[in-house]
C-alpha cells in the first residue's frame, strides 16, 4: 500500500465539504443554467453530495414541475446511475406492479455521456424517512409497518416461491468477490478465513430452502422511503441503483429492519448485525415488525443466514458504488471486521 492509500483510509467517509463543495456549486449551477434554457425550470436549491459520489440538487420554482438533478462525480457514480434508470424503466413498464408504480421515480432524461453527465426525475411527493423518524421517533413503529408492507406488494407481484439451492452462488459469491477486490483486510489472512466460512455458512444454510425470488431493491432503508410529514404514510421508493430483477426478496425487509435499529440506537450497521450472529436470533421487537408486515420469520438458522445474506449485500452495494468505503479505515472497521470475526469466532453450523 503507498503512502497516500494509507493517508486516504483515514479521511472522512462524508465528503469533505469545504473541499468538494465549491466545485460541486459550480457544476450544479452549470447544470442547472442549461436546463433552464427553454426547460422552465426555477431556481436550484439543496445541492448536496452523497456518499456515493453523487451531485444531487432540485430545481423547482419555475413553470415547469420539481424536478431533481443526478450529477455523477465517479465512474462508479455514472454505472450506478445508468443501471438506476435501466431499472426504473423496466418497472414502470412492468404491467404487474399496476397502481404501486405509482411510488416509483420517472426518469424524464437519462443523459450520463459527455461533458456534464445528469439524470432528471421528477419530485416524488415526501420526507426521506430517517429525516422524518429523527423528529417523531414515536412513528417508528407505524413507519415500519407500512414500508414493509408496501414492499412486500412489490415482491409478491414480480415474485416466485422457489427452492433456491441453484441460485445460492449467484447471491453470494459475486458479492464476497466485490469484498475481496474492496476491502484489503478481506483479502489476507484472518479477513480471507473469515469470508471463507461465512461463504461456507450461507451456502449450506440456504441451499434447499424456499424462497421467494423477486424484485429486490438491495438498499430498502429509512432513507430511501418517502414519507408523508403528517402520518408517515409511505409516497416513494428512490435510489433503485442496487435492484436486481430476482433477488432474495427478504433481504429488503431485513435491510430496513436492522438499519432502523442502527439509526435508533447510533451504532454501526455492522455491530447491529454482529449482535445478531452472536446472540443467533434477531431481537423480539424487531421479529414482531416483521410478523406485523406479514413477512415470514424464519427459523433460527435460517434468521442468522438471512440476516448475514443482508449485510453481504448491504456492504457489498456500497463498496461497488463508492470507493471511498473500502477504504475508510473506520468503516471496515465497524461495519466488516466485527461481522466476519463475529462469524469465523462462532463457526456458526
Amino acid at each position: 500500500m503507498t503512502l497516500a492509500a494509507g493517508l486516504r483510509g483515514f479521511l472522512p467517509l462524508r465528503p469533505i465539504g469545504p473541499l468538494t463543495r465549491p466545485a460541486d456549486l459550480l457544476a450544479a449551477r452549470r447544470l442547472a443554467a442549461s436546463l433552464r434554457v427553454g426547460g422552465g425550470y426555477g431556481a436550484l436549491r439543496g445541492a448536496r453530495r452523497t456518499f456515493s459520489d453523487l451531485l444531487v440538487f432540485r430545481l423547482d420554482g419555475g413553470s415547469a414541475p420539481a424536478v431533481v438533478v443526478k450529477h455523477p462525480r465517479s465512474r462508479r457514480a455514472a454505472a450506478s446511475l445508468a443501471h438506476e434508470c435501466e431499472v426504473v424503466r423496466r418497472l414502470e413498464r412492468d404491467e404487474r406492479l399496476g397502481l404501486w408504480r405509482r411510488f416509483l421515480p420517472t426518469v424524464q432524461q437519462c443523459e450520463l455521456d459527455g461533458g456534464l453527465p445528469l439524470v432528471i426525475e421528477h419530485c416524488l411527493p415526501g420526507q426521506e424517512g430517517d429525516m422524518l423518524l429523527r423528529r417523531f421517533p414515536q412513528l417508528a413503529q407505524q413507519v415500519t409497518v407500512s414500508a414493509l408492507r408496501m414492499i412486500c406488494e412489490l415482491h409478491r407481484a414480480t415474485g416466485r416461491m422457489e427452492e433456491v439451492t441453484a441460485r445460492v452462488g449467484h447471491w453470494v459469491d459475486p458479492q464476497l468477490a466485490v469484498l475481496a477486490e474492496e476491502i484489503q483486510w478481506c483479502r489476507h489472512g484472518r479477513g480471507a478465513d473469515a469470508t471463507a466460512v461465512l461463504r461456507e455458512h450461507l451456502v449450506r444454510a440456504l441451499t434447499g430452502r424456499r424462497m421467494l425470488v423477486a424484485w429486490t431493491h438491495g438498499d430498502f432503508h429509512p432513507g430511501n422511503v418517502l414519507l408523508g410529514r403528517q402520518y408517515g404514510a409511505p409516497l416513494g421508493v428512490i435510489d433503485w441503483a442496487g435492484a436486481v430483477p430476482d433477488g432474495p426478496s427478504v433481504i429488503d425487509c431485513h435491510t430496513f429492519v436492522l438499519t432502523l435499529r442502527h439509526q435508533r440506537e447510533g451504532r454501526q450497521f455492522g455491530r447491529v448485525v454482529a449482535d445478531v450472529v452472536r446472540r443467533d436470533s434477531l431481537l423480539l421487537e424487531d421479529r414482531h415488525l416483521l410478523a406485523e408486515a406479514g413477512v415470514l420469520t424464519a427459523d433460527d438458522r435460517g434468521e442468522t443466514a438471512l440476516t448475514l445474506l443482508t449485510w453481504l449485500w448491504h456492504v457489498a452495494n456500497n463498496v461497488a458504488k463508492s470507493a471511498r468505503y473500502g477504504r475508510s479505515h473506520r468503516w471496515v472497521a465497524e461495519n466488516v471486521v466485527p461481522v466476519l470475526r463475529e462469524v469465523a469466532a462462532r463457526q456458526i453450523a
